[in-house]
C-alpha cells in the first residue's frame, strides 16, 4: 500500500495536522488510554491522572467530544452525573495510539540516552524536546 503525497497544502496534510493538534496536546492520550478501559466519571479522570488541573480536563475533554472522539453523558440524578466515554472514532483512535504508546514505553530508556548524549555534547538539557515560543 502506497503512502498519501504529503504536502502542507494538501488535504491529507491538513487533516494530519487538524488531528495532530487534538491528540498532540499534553493530556489527550493519557485520557483516551484511561477512557479505553471504560466510561469514567471527571472526578475518576482526575484522580486517575492526578496532575492534571480540572480546567485542563475540562478543555481536553470538551475537544475530544468536539471532535466525536468522546461522547459526554448526563444522567439527570442529584447531583448529575456525568460519564465519559469512547466513541466508536475514539475506539478506533485508541487502537491505532496503542501502536505509539507501545512504542515509547519500549524504547524510553534509548530516547533518554541518545537525549544524554545529545546534551552532553551540544551543552542542552538532557529533557523531553521542548516547544519552540
Amino acid at each position: 500500500m502506497s503512502k498519501p503525497h504529503l504536502r502542507s497544502e494538501t488535504p491529507n496534510c491538513r487533516a494530519i495536522r487538524d488531528l495532530l493538534s487534538t491528540v498532540g496536546s499534553k493530556w489527550t492520550v493519557v485520557l483516551i488510554e484511561l477512557l479505553a478501559e471504560r466510561p469514567k466519571r471527571f472526578s475518576e479522570l482526575k484522580r486517575e491522572v492526578g496532575e492534571i488541573t480540572q480546567k485542563s480536563l475540562t478543555t481536553v475533554l470538551r475537544e475530544l467530544e468536539r471532535g466525536g472522539i468522546v461522547r459526554r453523558t448526563v444522567t439527570p440524578i442529584i447531583p448529575p452525573r456525568v460519564d465519559y466515554e469512547l466513541t466508536p472514532l475514539g475506539v478506533s483512535l485508541s487502537q491505532s495510539l496503542a501502536v505509539l504508546i507501545n512504542w515509547a514505553i519500549e524504547n524510553e530508556t534509548s530516547v533518554s540516552a541518545a537525549r544524554q548524549r545529545f546534551a552532553d555534547t551540544t551543552g542542552q538539557t538532557a529533557g523531553p524536546a521542548s516547544t519552540p515560543s
